[in-house]
């Protein structure tokens, strides 16, 4: 950094009355800095409580003044600041102590001001270089991490290009994929990088909800409504006014409450259940879905006035499968989680193993790839890496068999048929869609088998 850097700082110093401390006063003020000179702790404390200053420069024993207080509370109040220590030759065991603690430095009585300026230079440049790299990791942070995991595939900076473009406007977002893909950390990212990220993000997944209660937990109900509703109760769409809602497996949504949640999108008005009364909200509404709306639509079973309003602004979050790249940071991310939450000694997979776990399609998306990774950390006898022996035997294309499956000479064909889709839909925790891809066929076709051999 040039000399500049001085003139451009604000330098508290922490001297007694002397002459010492007025001509180096008067030296770094010579040099353009903004000095506040002050005689004993007390006055520093409150100066350190209610501004900023880039450096300090302490005496490390003065009466009213314990050096290595004052430099941990200024190191509290800013980590990076620049401190620089006053010793005497018979303190230099106690200078060597307080760069321990996080001085920048420490100089010997008598004061040398051309050397303090020097050390100062090369502390404010190394607090600029730590604030550009602090400012920098953030933005990379905000650009490339949803949910503390970096995604690197282009189909995954395609979505946050996507998310920063939303993200500040008022209009619905549908997000479409895979269960298990990351729709709602996509959800939370445009929920955090949006002007309502100060407010409330709640979330209601709608394919947990029992039929009879989706209503209920959308809009809330007023005493009395049902049986059971002793008291009065806020909906989802309350309790998320002037923040976002976030409706997952939106396609689960029965028919009649579909017609109120339509009204409220288009509205901002609704009642609970039970009530005469109307309601406003501000809410930002994402939903998601792994189901194929435009089909519903088609079949009659969604409401095509409701898909168009969710539909304003879509978002199709890719599979794993679509996504090997990600992986290795993916595994070595859950690794690091797991490892800590379980005090083991693990630090990554083999190089082997990655190849394997890469190679798999993840039928389960990235949450298959986070519970693999936790039972392989779990259950691991060893230190260090995990090896291929740590993977389960399903994904382990060196063991991947088909438990229970014999194919003997004799078998007809369409015993061979019905063993293949069994098995095959087994291994894909009965992921039909998937299911009929591996087996190359039609999904009605595998509906059919199904029915025909008794599978379902």
């Amino acid at each position: 950094m040039s000399e500049t850097s001085v003139s451009r700082a604000r330098i508290l110093v922490v001297m007694p009355e002397s002459t010492s401390a007025k001509d180096l006063v008067a030296s770094l003020e010579g040099d353009g800095a903004d000095v506040l000179w002050v005689r004993e702790g007390q006055s520093a404390y409150d100066i350190l409580d209610t501004e900023v200053v880039n450096a300090l420069i302490y005496p490390l024993k003065q009466v009213r003044i314990d050096g290595l207080r004052l430099q941990k509370i200024a190191r509290d109040r800013n980590a990076s600041i620049c401190a620089i220590a006053i010793a005497t030759p018979e303190e230099i065991e106690l200078g060597i102590e307080a760069m321990r603690e996080g001085a920048y430095d420490f100089q010997l009585m008598p004061l040398n001001f051309a050397k303090i300026k020097a050390v100062l230079e090369r502390g404010l440049s190394y607090q600029q270089l730590v604030g550009e790299v602090s400012n920098l990791q953030r933005r990379l942070d905000e650009r490339y991490r949803f949910g503390g995991i970096a995604r690197r595939s282009s189909a995954w900076q395609r979505i946050y290009r996507q998310v920063e473009q939303v993200a500040q406007s008022k209009t619905s977002v549908l997000i479409r994929g895979e269960t298990g893909t990351g729709k709602g950390e996509v959800a939370k990212a445009i929920h955090q990088q949006s002007r309502r990220r100060g407010e409330a993000f709640v979330e209601v997944n709608c394919g947990a909800l029992p039929e009879g209660v989706v209503e209920s937990e959308l809009f809330g109900h007023e005493r009395g409504a049902f049986t059971g509703a002793a008291t009065a109760r806020k909906g989802r769409f309350e309790l998320a006014d002037e923040g976002t809602l976030f409706l997952d497996e939106v396609g689960d949504i029965p028919p009649p409450t579909q017609v109120k949640l339509l009204r409220v999108i288009q509205d901002g008005r609704f009642e609970r259940v039970g009530a005469t009364q109307t309601r406003g909200v501000d809410v930002r509404l994402i939903a998601a879905t792994h189901r194929d709306l435009d089909t519903m639509v088609d079949s009659g079973t969604y409401r095509a006035d409701l898909f168009y309003r969710l539909n304003v602004v879509t978002i199709e979050v890719p599979a794993l499968r679509e996504c090997h790249e990600d992986i290795p940071l993916l595994v070595d991310e859950f690794v690091r989680q797991f490892a800590d939450d379980n005090e083991k000694n693990i630090s990554g997979v083999s190089a082997r193993a990655l190849d394997i776990l890469i190679e798999y399609e993840w039928p389960g998306n990235v949450r298959e790839l986070k519970n693999c990774i936790e039972g392989m950390v779990v259950m691991s006898s060893r230190e260090g890496m995990l090896e291929v022996d740590d993977i389960p035997r399903y994904i382990n294309r060196r063991e991947r068999t088909f438990a229970g499956v014999d194919f003997r000479v004799g078998m007809s064909i369409k015993e061979m048929e019905k063993m293949a889709i069994r098995e095959t839909l087994k291994a894909v925790g009965n992921d039909r869609r998937r299911a009929a891809e591996i087996l190359q066929i039609g999904l009605s076709t595998l509906y059919r088998k199904e029915i025909e051999y008794d599978l379902r």
